[in-house]
């Protein structure tokens, strides 16, 4: 396995007044990746291949002496399933709340792209409002949802946190962290989240402020 990008950690170098440390991580390969198909709220188990990337990063972080306090996981089985390899490699306490799930697709749940376009075709335009697969959650939906996640995070006491999402719903997080809005048609801005990419984020909350320190593609 190899990482693509800057490989240290920078946050021993941020003031003080940086307190929480928050790593994004999207689950490792799971069967509905390795089938090409929209996810969504279904259940995925991770492949021999994402196991092995799990085990990957988390000795990764192991061997950099990086600590965390406390994993925070999606319960979807793939991402629960990531943050499991990870906490008994780093001996670290999980904790499973739902609200980081990934968003719900509605009728594209299980659907190939190809099947998709036959079966649940996207509208010509689509605002931030409208249902994603005609009966989903809407990209507003979604970014409201992130909003309040990261707002329970910026509660929580001073320290360095793990969150084991997925891929869209961590765009969304990182669009409310740095102040971007949902566009129509799912323009604007978006983060490319692989299998085992991680984000490394730290927030100062004396001054409201976000610093994206890392954003590296893990992959072999």
């Amino acid at each position: 396995m190899r990482l693509h990008g800057p490989i240290h950690i920078l946050m021993t170098d941020l003031p003080d007044s940086f307190s929480h440390h928050f790593t994004l991580l999207r689950h490792g390969e799971s069967i509905g990746n390795a089938e090409g198909v929209y996810q969504g709220s279904g259940e995925y188990d991770l492949t021999e291949s994402g196991r092995v990337q799990s085990q990957a990063v988390a000795e990764f972080w192991d061997k950099k002496g990086l600590k965390f306090h406390t994993i925070i996981s999606s319960p979807q089985s793939r991402a629960r399933q990531t943050a499991e390899i990870i906490a008994n490699i780093l001996s670290i306490p999980i904790e499973f709340d739902p609200n980081w799930r990934e968003i719900d697709n509605g009728r594209l749940a299980g659907l190939t792209a190809e099947q998709a376009e036959a079966q649940v075709p996207f509208p010509e335009f689509m605002s931030p409002f409208d249902p994603i697969g005609e009966s989903g959650e809407s990209n507003w939906d979604l970014y409201l949802r992130a909003g309040r996640v990261v707002q329970d995070l910026i509660k929580r006491p001073a320290g360095n946190y793990l969150i084991v999402s997925h891929g869209g719903f961590l765009n969304r997080v990182l669009y409310t962290m740095l102040g971007i809005l949902p566009q129509v048609n799912f323009s604007g801005a978006r983060f490319y989240f692989r299998n085992t990419t991680f984000a490394a984020i730290s927030y100062d909350p004396l001054r409201h402020i976000w610093l994206l320190q890392q954003f590296q593609n893990y992959s072999p």
